[in-house]
């Protein structure tokens, strides 16, 4: 390989010794060593943060179950109330057309309380512990108390 095919391979435009020309292959092949390493190293991190976010989500629980009346059978569009007892935070959910409703993604160090209503009727207000382990629970909100009046 001749000096003029390497300086035109390597784009080097203006003309210089050939150790001039060593140094800066040199320096070319480190900075592309130093990009691998970076970039590998942010794959390193995006991999490790991913695994940590599915532990994390493991530990999260879920409250599912179902919006019935006092014959237990499915009540759709029923407004069920989660409220986290410490941070007083409130999450609503519309009953589907099974009456079905779902929380996920909740604290498992934090209480809850869930009740539903619809029209005039309310279901009794129900207890989430924190010392309940498990991570899956499932309540029937049964709507068989009047509401309070305002």
């Amino acid at each position: 390989m001749t000096f003029s095919r390497i300086l035109r391979d390597h784009r080097i435009s203006t003309p210089c010794r050939k150790g001039n020309l060593q140094r800066e292959l040199t320096r070319r092949n480190a900075r592309r060593v130093v990009h691998a390493a970076l970039l590998a190293s942010l794959a390193l991190v995006t991999v490790l943060s991913a695994r940590a976010q599915d532990k994390k989500d493991a530990n999260l629980r879920t409250v599912h179950g179902s919006v019935v009346d006092k014959d237990e059978n499915p009540v759709a569009s029923s407004a069920v109330y989660l409220l986290n007892v410490k941070t007083q935070s409130m999450q609503t959910h519309i009953s589907d057309d099974a009456g079905n409703y779902s929380f996920s993604r909740l604290d498992p160090n934090e209480d809850y309380q869930i009740h539903a209503e619809h029209g005039e009727l309310m279901s009794a207000v129900r207890t989430i512990s924190s010392y309940d382990s498990r991570n899956d629970i499932e309540i029937v909100l049964n709507l068989s108390h009047p509401k309070p009046a305002n």
